[in-house]
């Protein structure tokens, strides 16, 4: 039987911290983009894929579920009821592989995280999510291992920069950029003009005046 991948997805109006280099339809795009690759990969990884969407939404290839509250509240419900292991994965981890979920879901340990920058949390996967809730925002990392160890589960931390890297940031579309060259995400920014610079020996990103219509 397939494993639930449970992907937490915002249509409208999605990463906010972006504002300052995309419209808020282009930062829409570029997140449908985004979902497109991690649905790839955990799809190709034998999950079966369920969205748990703030807002109306339809994707030919997951089941939508709309649920406007809160990403806490949202995840807890579906952990208290799930039949079987559950994988909890963000949608804004373009460079996510198949090797890499495959490597999350066939831990020997009882559940296993995927850290994110700068003390989030990418994903969760627990066999036995009646035991376990989540606890997001901040550093949530910390609390996630600390639940972990209160529910007395085994817990392996998932040491992978395809899975730790996350896109909220101008800065971390420099990853998707250099690593992410056949996903979604790349070709989504490259149309938007978006593309490579160096100055004064750092690598960033710059965006040329000409762009693609979306």
């Amino acid at each position: 039987m397939a494993i639930d991948a449970i992907i937490p997805f915002k249509p409208k109006n999605p990463k906010t911290r972006l504002s300052c280099v995309m419209e808020q339809a282009e930062r829409e795009a570029f997140a449908r983009a985004m979902l497109s690759d991690v649905l790839g990969a955990v799809r190709a990884a034998g999950c079966a894929p369920t969205l748990i969407s703030t807002s109306p939404f339809e994707h030919p290839d997951a089941r939508v579920v709309e649920d406007p509250a809160g990403l806490d509240d949202s995840l807890n419900r579906v952990l208290a009821h799930a039949q079987g292991p559950v994988l909890i994965i963000m949608a804004d981890l373009p460079l996510a592989t198949p090797e890499a979920v495959r490597r999350m879901i066939e831990t020997d340990a009882q559940m296993a995280i995927a850290p994110g920058l700068g003390g989030g949390t990418n994903a969760i996967f627990v066999k036995e999510p009646s035991r376990y809730h989540v606890n997001y925002y901040g550093a949530s990392f910390c609390k996630h291992m600390a639940i972990a160890a209160e529910a007395g589960l085994s817990c392996e931390v998932t040491d992978s920069f395809r899975l730790h890297t996350d896109v909220d940031e101008k800065e971390d579309l420099v990853e998707v950029l250099i690593h992410g060259r056949e996903s979604a995400a790349c070709r989504c920014l490259e149309s938007l003009g978006f593309a490579l610079s160096i100055e004064h020996g750092r690598v960033g990103v710059e965006r040329r005046a000409h762009k693609e219509t979306l």
